[in-house]
């Protein structure tokens, strides 16, 4: 179909051809963009539960900590399986009904007889520990070898069950979480067009900001974002390569943490890179991400960059901020004055806490990398895929990126109604990472984030970490012209391989934004103690308003 005709308006309005509101999925029609504050209530302010006058189900779930949930079983108050049917029920009045997030892809049919047992092995041996009984959502791009699919939102895996676990799963199942589901994602994680709409997958449809309705949830790990932040599950794992955790997780009132590439296991996840690829945590608190790391991080075989990697007491806050030495990092101001309003106070509550600000700081010349940094992209992604593709089993009909793009081109009408598969032809046509020009831009990406950049400046300046505004505002939804992305801080710690953390900063019109901390290679634990001690200073989260909203009108074509 041509893009180009179709007007946009009339796209979001109902209006278009059914094939192209099937694909991008339910959009309701006539009712709010935003998520409606009850009367008198402030945008800026939003009450949870209390979308449309008709409040969610099991309203005590909202907010829930991981340490609620576990002082709630520990007292007998709630079970596993309890909190794992509310969310369930959630999941079914919101995410399926109601404004249809639809933030998840699939649900584990095994997640209640899970919590069951967990129930009973706490009853007779105690809890294995902080995760005993949490119910978690994975990203649909890492590997669960049970009942539910991984595919990366992409039909073309539609039906493949691994035959192992991801190295992620396998530590939290060994935690005694409760894998509840596969969150919805940004197709591919985002790296198939140029023009692609964040949220999109052809499994799952459009992901929706629980915030505004018809504004972007950010990628890829939206689904992720989306999920916690309306809280259809305690906490969920997304991966990122550039910004795909800290963006949604800002744009979502969440925090995020990408950790340093090789602390946590790539092994299992559907990869884009293995430089700058890396798991973690989406939470509603610091103390959870910190909890949820702690069980995530450490060496696996089957991911040589995690040898020698160690786990450590993340939730040790105590003492970070007096005396650090913060830089703050401008080059990456001046998205929105709203935003740099909301990051000017964040940075002044650090340093009432006792931080010593250092502003600005320079951090390197970013541009000069940006070009060298697509190549090692495309480079990385054409075998890095082939490789999570050739060992798949029998129920995986494709097997190499040529698989994929032959898939998708008989397929268009499915997998490509609104954006093509361009990013796709480009990583086929590079050669093998023996290629010289290969290694000329990895080498040139190591120089200028590294070397000449975090290394740099933190070294320069003493510091214990940098800050910037993770990303502007979230954008329309618009499946025209693709996302509308202003800008982002993600890319230096993303290239560099380098940990970074979002925390909440407030909301611009209504819609939640973040401050990122990041520095030097497995500075997790420093990074986590200045967001945490920030997080409590400054309080920021707002939980999205939201109920059991209509659905679509009778007959109008985006509804089912």
């Amino acid at each position: 179909m041509s893009r180009g005709r179709l007007d946009r308006r009339q796209f979001l309005g109902c209006a278009t051809a059914a094939g192209a509101a099937m694909a991008l999925g339910p959009l309701a029609c006539g009712g709010p963009a935003r998520s409606a504050a009850p009367s008198g209530a402030s945008p800026d302010r939003p009450q949870p539960g209390a979308g449309n006058g008709v409040p969610a189900p099991h309203s005590w779930i909202e907010e829930a900590t991981i340490a609620s949930l576990q002082a709630a079983m520990k007292s007998g108050e709630r079970t596993s399986a309890a909190i794992t049917q509310a969310y369930l029920d959630r999941i079914e009045a919101l995410d399926r009904r109601g404004p249809e997030l639809r933030s998840i892809i699939e649900l584990n049919p095994e997640a209640l007889d899970l919590a069951a047992q967990l129930d009973q092995e706490r009853r007779a041996r105690g809890p294995r520990g902080l995760l005993h009984g949490i119910p978690i959502l994975l990203k649909d791009n890492i590997d669960t070898a049970d009942r539910m699919t991984t595919t990366a939102g992409s039909l073309a895996l539609a039906g493949s069950i691994p035959s192992r676990d991801s190295g992620v799963a396998a530590r939290l199942r060994a935690a005694g979480a409760v894998l509840l589901g596969k969150a919805n994602m940004s197709e591919w994680a985002n790296f198939r067009s140029t023009r692609s709409v964040s949220g999109w997958s052809a499994r799952g449809g459009q992901c929706r900001n629980p915030y505004a309705l018809d504004r972007s949830p950010c990628g890829s790990s939206s689904g992720s974002g989306a999920a916690v932040a309306a809280n259809l599950c305690a906490v969920a794992i997304g991966s990122e390569t550039d910004g795909s955790i800290v963006c949604p997780s800002a744009t979502c009132g969440l925090v995020g943490v990408k950790p340093t590439v090789g602390l946590v296991s790539r092994a299992g996840i559907i990869p884009i890179s293995h430089t700058q690829d890396t798991a973690g945590p989406m939470c509603r608190t610091v103390a959870d991400a910190a909890a949820v790391l702690a069980v995530l991080a450490g060496a696996d075989d089957r991911d040589p960059a995690t040898r020698g990697a160690t786990s450590a007491d993340y939730a040790a806050f105590d003492g970070a901020v007096r005396g650090a030495r913060i830089g703050v990092a401008r080059a990456f101001f001046g998205y929105h004055p709203g935003l740099d309003a909301k990051i000017e106070e964040s940075i002044a509550a650090l340093r009432s806490l006792g931080a010593e600000v250092i502003d600005p700081v320079k951090l390197g010349a970013m541009k000069e990398m940006e070009e060298a940094a697509l190549d090692v992209l495309l480079y990385e992604f054409k075998a890095d895929l082939g490789a999570y593709l050739a060992g798949l089993g029998p129920s995986a009909r494709v097997k190499s990126l040529v698989d994929v793009i032959a898939f998708n081109e008989e397929n268009a009408g499915k997998e490509m109604p609104i954006f093509g598969q361009e990013i796709f032809l480009k990583a086929q046509a590079k050669g093998p990472l023996t290629e010289p020009a290969y290694r000329k831009a990895l080498a040139q990406c190591g120089r200028v984030s590294r070397d000449r950049g975090i290394d740099a400046v933190m070294r320069e300046h003493k510091l214990d970490a940098l800050v910037a505004p993770t990303n502007s505002p979230a954008w329309k939804v618009d499946p025209v012209l693709g996302d509308h992305y202003i800008g982002s801080s993600s890319s230096p710690a993303a290239v560099a391989g380098y940990p970074s953390v979002t925390v909440p900063a407030g909301t611009v019109d209504g819609l939640p934004v973040g401050i990122s901390l990041f520095g030097g290679r497995l500075q997790e634990k420093r990074l986590i103690g200045l967001a945490h001690a920030l997080e409590q200073a400054t309080r920021l989260r707002r939980p999205p308003v939201l109920g059991m909203a209509p659905g679509p009108a009778s007959g109008c074509p985006c509804g089912k």
